[in-house]
Formats: structure tokens, C-alpha cells, sequence
């Protein structure tokens, strides 16, 4: 069984006993349409963003086609069927992810938002001269720059947790970089880059006992694993609506009420305020405070939508189907002559990252798109991850639940012709 910290089933059989990935890739009418001249599209970009389902898709057609209006304002028929739409989801996400009330639930552009949002309130209030932010080795730019602008300017410190050659924390040196100063961990569920997932509970409870905050960047753990926020203690928890079949542009930022309560806004505007004067402006309650100006109302609606198709379908099967097409493409590409797989966790989601003997990442993608098959070529912003790795880039293919191991297969005999072109 999935839970939240990341154990996954190991003992996956043939992928029809979890999931009916026919009618599943049915629901997704771009995997349909050809590509490069009337190929077969192989879509293994997962990790970059998920295709989105027809449900989704007909759920946004249906609000700009029935509901449109602003929220939170309006005493119209629209308006009062928008915002019933827009909190309705935020019903949806709560409960998806198992937080404790809607008030703990802010919607954002996506994960780097959610991250810049508790650097710049929560960070620029509790952080300062002196002080410390741990983060690991692995992370996204997203994780790792907010911290660095919000040390600039406190006068505080980064600290980084290595990882080992698998690309795994070590966990002893994440505890000892652990001290009375530091005020707060931020680190990632699952490396877009590796697909490492890191051992979350233990470190938010070392986190915890020395007296720290934890934010965890979960773009890349809300498509994989089941997630429930108050059985992890996390005090933050941001996630994009795109990793998880989800429109672009959304995401959400958990936070415990009591911290987010304490919080000053970030952005001001409408929406946020209670009322306005020259003299004085009174902030609105939660999670008002955070959601400053017109919201993506369409995009939220959208993330409902995509968070109840995954519901429906279940994420422990996705889950099991996913690692099942993990260790199937394993194996084959380390069959493959030439080919290194940077990143051999114990413990992944479903993304694999290569390099081939002799050929640059960006030729391996460019050859393999000729043949319809989608994967990500470069440092996906993740380049001090690439750096302790010494490589330049690594191509990355990235499963979902519509993906099969017929894909898999494709993606062999695509690094095939790569060879045989480069030989």
C-alpha cells in the first residue's frame, strides 16, 4: 500500500490486474493525436506536466460556458454559482491531501508560488540575521532560490544536506546540519530530476525536534503518493495543479492555520482586505489573506476536477501501475549498451534519468521526437544536482498512469537508432 512517506508496493504484476490504462488513455484526447508526420504519440514528459483529461477539460468549457463571473463579489446568479464553484474545490483539495479545515488551504499559481509566498511572509518575519535554512542536495531551482534571496537579505544562511551516490539523503548528515539556529526546513517529497523519494517522515520529525518549521515542495508528490498532511506534521506543504492532470497556472499552498493565521500577506489588493482606508487596510480571514486580486477561477475548478478523476481511479492503483512501468523500463534500458542511469534510489516515483555514452542529452530527445516519443532533455532545473552528479544534463523519461510498458518498449527502440545514428 502507498502512504504518505513514500513506501511503495514491489510486487506489481501485469498492469491490467490494477488499472484499465485502455480506457483510461481514452480519456486523454491528446494522446490521439498524431505527431511528426502522423506518428504514434509516446508522451514520457510526465514529470515536466501531465496531459489533462477530457473531465477536466469539459469542466473549464462548462464554466466559461455556463458560470463565468468573479467570485467572493458579485449578489448576481453568476457570481453566487462561480464562488459556490471556486470554494467547492478548495473542499476538494482538503480533502485530497487530508488537511484539517479549508482555511489551511491557499490557492497559487502552482509550487514555485507557494514557496515564494512563505519566503516572503513567514520567511522575511522569522528569519534573520545569523539564523539557518536547511535544504537538501536534490532540490528544484524553485526550492532553492527563495531561500537564497531570503538569506541575502536576513543575513542568514543555506545549508545543504548531501546525497549519496544513488542520489539518496544522507540522512546522518541531514540531522547533524540540524541546529538551534535553524529555522526552517524546506526540502522536496520527490526529485523531479532523480525520482528519489526522500524518507519525509523521519526528517520532519528531526526537523521538528530541533525546532525548526518544514515546508515540503510536493509537485512532484501529489501525482505518485498519497498524501495526508496532518498524519505527516508538516507545516507546509505546496503542490501544481499541472503535475496532477490538473490545468496550468494552479497550485496550492497548505499551511497549519495557526502559522498561516500569523502570517502577514504577501500581496495586496482586492480580496485580500477586510476594508481600506488611507490611515488603515484590515486584512480578510483565511485563507482570503493570501489570494489577492481575480483568482484563476476557471484553472481552480479545473483542479477539482483532475484531484476527484484521480480520486475515482484511486492513487494507490496509479501508484502501483507506475512502478510496475518503472521497473519494466529499468530494466530494459540497463540492458541498453552505453547507457547510465544518474539516480538509483531504493525508493522512486516513476521517472528515470539517463545519460548514453557518447551523446548529449539534447541529441537523444531530438532523434527520439522524430519518432513521436516525448521525453526531457537538460538540467531540469535542477543544475547543483547535475554538478554532483558531473553531468552536464541527463535525458529523463517520466511515467503516468495512461503510460504502458508497449511505450516503454518504444522508448528501447528509439535509444537503438540513437546508437546506430552516433556509431
Amino acid at each position: 500500500m502507498t502512504t504518505a512517506t513514500g513506501t511503495l508496493p514491489r510486487s506489481a504484476s501485469l498492469i491490467q490486474d490494477f488499472l484499465d490504462v485502455d480506457r483510461i488513455r481514452d480519456d486523454f484526447p491528446i494522446l490521439h493525436h498524431p505527431v511528426r508526420g502522423g506518428r504514434a504519440l509516446v508522451y514520457l514528459d510526465n514529470a515536466a506536466t501531465t496531459q489533462k483529461p477530457r473531465q477536466v477539460i469539459d469542466r473549464i468549457v462548462r464554466y466559461y460556458s455556463e458560470e463565468n463571473s468573479n467570485v467572493h463579489r458579485g449578489v448576481h446568479y453568476l457570481s453566487e454559482v462561480a464562488t459556490d464553484a471556486y470554494e467547492k474545490a478548495r473542499t476538494t483539495v482538503k480533502r485530497f491531501i487530508g488537511a484539517s479545515d479549508e482555511k489551511e488551504i491557499v490557492f497559487t499559481r502552482g509550487t514555485t508560488e507557494g514557496i515564494n509566498l512563505v519566503a516572503q511572509s513567514w520567511g522575511r518575519k522569522n528569519v534573520g540575521a545569523g539564523d539557518e535554512i536547511l535544504i537538501t542536495a536534490i532540490e528544484h531551482h524553485s526550492n532553492i532560490v527563495p531561500w537564497q534571496l531570503l538569506c541575502e537579505e536576513k543575513g542568514a544562511r543555506l545549508r545543504v544536506a548531501p546525497v549519496n551516490d544513488s542520489g539518496e539523503l544522507v540522512l546522518e548528515e541531514f540531522a547533524r546540519l540540524l541546529t538551534p539556529r535553524t529555522k526552517l526546513v524546506a526540502f522536496g517529497h520527490a526529485s523531479n530530476a532523480l525520482g528519489t523519494i526522500n524518507p519525509i517522515r523521519k526528517m520532519i520529525g528531526l526537523a521538528h525536534a530541533a525546532g525548526a518549521v518544514v515546508l515540503i515542495d510536493g509537485a512532484q508528490g501529489v501525482p505518485h503518493l498519497h498524501i495526508d498532511v496532518r498524519d505527516l506534521d508538516c507545516d507546509f506543504y505546496a503542490f501544481s495543479g499541472h503535475k496532477v492532470y490538473g490545468p496550468t497556472g494552479t497550485g496550492v499552498l497548505y499551511g497549519k492555520e495557526a502559522i498561516l493565521d500569523a502570517m502577514p500577506p504577501w500581496q495586496g489588493g482586492g480580496d485580500m482586505i477586510l476594508s481600506v482606508s488611507f490611515e488603515k487596510t484590515t486584512y480578510n480571514a483565511l485563507p482570503y489573506k493570501f489570494e489577492a486580486g481575480t483568482p484563476n477561477i476557471e484553472g481552480v475548478v479545473g483542479l477539482a476536477a483532475a484531484l476527484d478523476y484521480v480520486s475515482a481511479i484511486g492513487i494507490d492503483a496509479i501508484a502501483t501501475h507506475e512502478q510496475d512501468l518503472l521497473h519494466y523500463a529499468t530494466k530494459r534500458l540497463l540492458a541498453v549498451e552505453g547507457v547510465r542511469i544518474i539516480g538509483t534510489a531504493a525508493e522512486k516515483a516513476s521517472v528515470i534519468s539517463f545519460v548514453l555514452e557518447g551523446v548529449h542529452p539534447h541529441d537523444i530527445g531530438t532523434i527520439l521526437d522524430q519518432e513521436g516519443i516525448a521525453i526531457r532533455t537538460g538540467h531540469h532545473c535542477a543544475q547543483p544536482l547535475m554538478m554532483r552528479f558531473n553531468v552536464p544534463a541527463t535525458a529523463r523519461a517520466s511515467f503516468a498512469m495512461y503510460n504502458t510498458r508497449e511505450e516503454a518498449d518504444a522508448l528501447i527502440v528509439g535509444l537503438q537508432k540513437v546508437m546506430e545514428l552516433f556509431r
